[in-house]
């Protein structure tokens, strides 16, 4: 894989290019190439004033015709760019053809978002994660690094080039270290399914947090957990799920997670590399869906969001929709984009983590969401009936529990609705 940030303090330059299919408008690639922008920000990379080419069907040697290609090479030289990014998936081929066409390094916007995951990494398993990424994305893209040697074109095995020798090599390593990385993450897999179990041994209701990336929800985390958790303005600041418990108050209480934020044109690869993290809104109970009401492409966000949900199975899930960043807008200058979003989604819910405003709302919403899941009991227990005892401390939770001197317990504990009729004898209606 290239370094396509600077290696020292001078920043660098990138050209961006666009490429547009026929039923795409302009305000639509223009909204994904501010997106690139931000991207290629968080490597580092200064953006330039991005191209963006047309195309009927794609070429094989540059994606585009070799005229056009010739044209933006051109054009990338006028800029005085330092590298070259675009907004599709190149083919491996095609990036070498590029750089041999423009004399610069050229990335693709997988790439850019597999550096910034690498840079963002700090939990062994998002290293682990991201390292398998990066292994597996700079596979077939070996040649590049072995393109300054003469490569002898005859003979048998023993008259091949020394470059030609080397990227063998590479490749029986590369290979040998996507194995040892794809083990070693079943393994830390294995211990997060083990700390899962753990936490559904007390059935306590669980909702994942999900949404865009920089919509924040590691802040709605934080601001309704008060629990100490990394916030920062940028993209895909947190890689790994966090899991708090949040106290609704009257004995209720839930476990929210935030996950790993989605992006459009999110690599398959990265979404097959943190599938472990994103099975944590697949095991949830519910979904906190959050979207940045402030966002010029909430619509096209929630989109993403909803193909990423969809492609790791958890669409299904019972979702609730909840609108961010409301300290962004006027409510007067924005009551059209506010009266269509009511109409769109009427249960949905408006809140800002900045001021706080509608997070008593959204409490109250998630006391209801965790009461479908489970019930509070107030029951006296008698002595013979010990077993029952043992059931609420080790299926539920337990709040309060008096022994009288008969033997009996008074006991207040919360437990899933599906062990209820284990107690039924001893409820009062």
């Amino acid at each position: 894989m290239i370094e396509v940030a600077a290696a020292n303090n001078e920043a660098r330059r990138a050209f961006l290019i666009g490429i547009a299919q026929s039923n795409e408008s302009d305000a639509e690639m223009m909204e994904q190439l501010d997106e690139l922008a931000e991207l290629v920000r968080n490597v580092e990379l200064i953006p330039l004033e991005p191209e963006i080419v047309r195309l009927r069907t794609p070429h094989a040697q540059y994606m585009m015709g070799s005229g056009k290609a010739e044209e933006i090479a051109h054009l990338i030289r006028e800029c005085e760019a330092d590298c070259v990014v675009f907004d599709t998936a190149l083919t491996p081929s095609q990036q070498r053809n590029w750089e041999r066409l423009v004399q610069l390094p050229v990335a693709d916007r997988e790439e850019i978002i597999l550096d910034i995951f690498a840079r963002r990494a700090h939990t062994h398993e998002a290293v682990l994660q991201v390292a398998l990424a990066r292994a597996e994305y700079s596979l077939p893209r070996l040649t590049r690094a072995w393109s300054h040697f003469s490569r002898q074109r005859g003979g048998g095995n023993t008259n091949r080039g020394q470059g030609e020798a080397q990227i063998e090599t590479d490749r029986r390593l590369l290979k040998r270290k996507i194995q040892q990385l794809t083990e070693e993450l079943e393994s830390v897999r294995k211990q997060r399914t083990t700390g899962r179990k753990a936490r559904q041994r007390r059935p306590v209701p669980q909702g994942a947090i999900v949404g865009y990336t920089n919509v924040g929800k590691s802040s709605l985390l934080q601001t309704l957990t008060g629990a100490d958790i990394f916030v920062k303005d940028q993209l895909f600041a947190t890689l790994d799920p966090t899991a708090r418990k949040v106290d609704l108050g009257n004995h209720t209480e839930l476990v929210l997670i935030d996950t790993v934020g989605f992006v459009r044109k999110l690599p398959h690869s990265l979404v097959e590399a943190f599938k472990s993290t994103l099975e944590e809104a697949v095991l949830a109970d519910f979904l906190l869906l959050l979207l940045d009401i402030s966002s010029p492409q909430l619509e096209s966000e929630w989109e993403t969001t909803l193909d990423v949900l969809k492609e790791i199975g958890a669409d299904e899930k019972k979702i609730q929709i909840v609108f961010n960043k409301n300290d962004l807008i006027d409510p007067r200058e924005d009551a059209l984009l506010l009266a269509r979003l009511k109409g769109l989604f009427p249960q949905a819910l408006y809140i800002s983590t900045k001021t706080g405003q509608g997070l008593a709302e959204l409490k109250e919403r998630l006391a209801v969401l965790a009461g479908t899941e489970q019930q509070v009991l107030e029951l006296k227990i008698p002595a013979q009936r010990a077993d029952l005892v043992a059931l609420a401390h080790s299926a539920g939770k337990v709040y309060e529990c008096i022994y009288q001197d008969d033997g009996s317990a008074d006991i207040i504990f919360s437990i899933d609705l599906k062990l209820r009729h284990r107690f039924k004898e001893f409820i009062t209606e």
